[in-house]
């Protein structure tokens, strides 16, 4: 018979570096989840992707055993890596922080195309142009047409 769920809870650590102090601790012990074998078990499955701030949905279930699941790293970490910034524009209308180009975001759409809720390439770009727009980031030309 399956588990019944109890719950979910969403967080964003950085890969390979959970530990029980806050966020995380608080979070899980809460919900009387296991807070180091949830450590474990992240910073195992996170250790290729060290430094990066990486999402992560825990469902918890009522016996307190729980699953995860790491998602890619939020499109706006990855933007600010590709610029080499450490923070959005605090004017994005008004002052502009950087510049990428559309092979840029091509890329990072691409990675990212799993968690978002899009079908195709052309639209996961122009939601990472959209992100990049509110950073205060300008991508360079025009919109890549496919024909």
């Amino acid at each position: 018979m399956a588990k019944e769920v109890a719950g979910q809870i969403k967080l964003q650590i950085k890969g390979g570096t959970a530990n029980p102090s806050p966020p995380v601790g608080p979070a899980l012990g809460s919900k009387g989840i296991n807070i180091m074998e949830f450590c474990k078990q992240f910073n195992a499955k996170t250790q290729d992707k060290a430094g990066k701030v990486l999402p992560v949905v825990i469902t918890y279930y009522s016996d307190k055993s729980f699953d995860f699941i790491v998602k890619t790293p939020p499109v706006a970490i990855q933007l600010m890596e590709v610029a080499k910034l450490k923070g959005g524009s605090a004017e994005p209308n008004r002052k502009k922080v950087a510049e990428i180009t559309w092979e840029q975001v091509k890329v990072i759409a691409e990675g990212k195309m799993v968690d978002l809720n899009c079908f195709t390439v052309d639209a996961a770009m122009r939601m990472v142009a959209g992100t990049a727009r509110s950073m205060g980031i300008t991508v360079k030309g025009t919109f890549p047409e496919n024909n």
